[in-house]
């Protein structure tokens, strides 16, 4: 059967490249504009999506991909404080009680979309996982999800728990100042930012080299975490930098989605919005748990336990009258302790829906759809 021409079939691949990047600069300045969290990311993910559908063409070079998690590692890194340790070990049965809870639930809804062949494989379970939404991208793709569906349950999710969670501190602290303008190039220091290129660049080859589940992600990540927190290094992400790098990441998302995943998504979207808010509904209960049982004033316990990305929650947070350190050693820990049991509960996920769905339990395994396109990308972009 001859393939329909596209729209952008007869356009230069120049000016396909041109079309994405100017789509990607306007749907973040708009994004920004509203306010809306990972606007940087959801941006380029939209306009290449959009792209893609009306015929695509373009194909990210994997090295930028690297580039992006590399640099993203690294600003996670940053944000993994020695502090969090102190707050955690006074506390840690509350944050280690609510965190499991967390994870569990929406683990077991993941699980259920599985079952239920919402979506294929152990998809559904890294699409509700309630960690740093690019990081559980990253690894999904190691551990027999589809990448491209993951973030669309990911970045869902983090807009609405974002979105609901900046109006209930709204309405319990009042209207938010205005935002203060970004500087997007400011003046580097010179070492600073050296160092932070060399543990990414170092960072990422030892992860591809080591053949880590998502290591050009992660050996950065924990390199820098290290270094950082024993006052080694100091690292300095200038915005530019990580506007860019947050652009690969989301191109290479949304090219991505064929026509065939996009009608999928929308497919599943019912079923994905009413499991978001069936986990922000628990996560509420968790919640009104630390107030009346443990004294936790009521936005800081919203906050610490929103299923969402804890960057989106930190600004949040720092905008309102809350306990910022209770909420960031919540969301942190929540994280790292995601990295460590993600890939086990995928496993695990994987060998109960493999009789019926005939997922592999391998952590490698990929659905038929995600393979075929993965094969694809490789055989161009090698």
């Amino acid at each position: 059967m001859p393939r329909l021409r596209a729209p952008l079939d007869p356009l230069p691949r120049a000016v396909r490249w041109l079309l994405l990047i100017v789509g990607s600069l306007l749907l973040s300045a708009l994004l920004l504009r509203a306010r809306l969290p990972a606007a940087l990311l959801l941006g380029p993910m939209l306009a290449a999506i959009a792209l893609e559908a009306a015929g695509g063409g373009v194909h990210l070079p994997r090295t930028l991909l690297y580039v992006g998690q590399s640099v993203i590692g690294c600003m996670i890194a940053r944000a993994l404080t020695p502090q969090i340790l102190v707050i955690f070990a006074a506390r840690w049965p509350i944050l280690l009680a609510v965190i499991v809870a967390v994870v569990a639930a929406a683990s077991a809804i993941g699980a259920l979309l599985s079952r239920w062949r919402v979506l294929p494989g152990t998809t559904a379970v890294w699409g509700m996982a309630p960690g740093a939404a690019s990081a559980m991208v990253f690894m999904a793709g190691e551990f027999g999800a589809d990448t491209r569906l993951v973030a669309f349950m990911q970045y869902l999710r983090v807009v609405l728990v974002a979105t609901f969670a900046t109006v209930v501190a709204r309405l319990w602290v009042g209207a938010h100042a205005p935002a203060a303008p970004v500087d997007w190039f400011p003046a580097l220091h010179a070492l600073p930012f050296a160092q932070t290129a060399a543990i990414a660049l170092l960072g990422g080859v030892l992860g591809r080299i080591a053949r880590l589940p998502a290591g050009v992600f992660l050996a950065p990540m924990v390199l820098g975490a290290l270094l950082h927190s024993a006052g080694v290094v100091q690292l300095e992400l200038p915005p530019w930098l990580l506007a860019l790098s947050y652009a690969f990441v989301g191109w290479s998302i949304g090219l991505g989605f064929t026509r065939d995943i996009l009608a999928h998504a929308v497919r599943a979207l019912p079923q994905t919005l009413g499991a978001i808010l069936a986990l922000m509904a628990f996560a509420g209960g968790l919640a009104c748990v630390l107030v009346e049982g443990f004294g936790v004033d009521p936005l800081t316990a919203y906050l610490a336990t929103s299923p969402g990305g804890a960057d989106s929650v930190a600004i949040i947070a720092a905008s309102s009258r809350v306990d910022v350190s209770f909420v960031m050693a919540l969301q942190t820990i929540r994280f790292v302790f995601l990295l460590i049991a993600g890939p086990a509960i995928s496993r695990f996920v994987a060998s109960r829906i493999a009789p019926r769905s005939g997922v592999s339990g391998s952590p490698h395994g990929r659905t038929a759809a995600t393979l075929a396109h993965v094969r694809e990308d490789e055989g161009e972009l090698d």
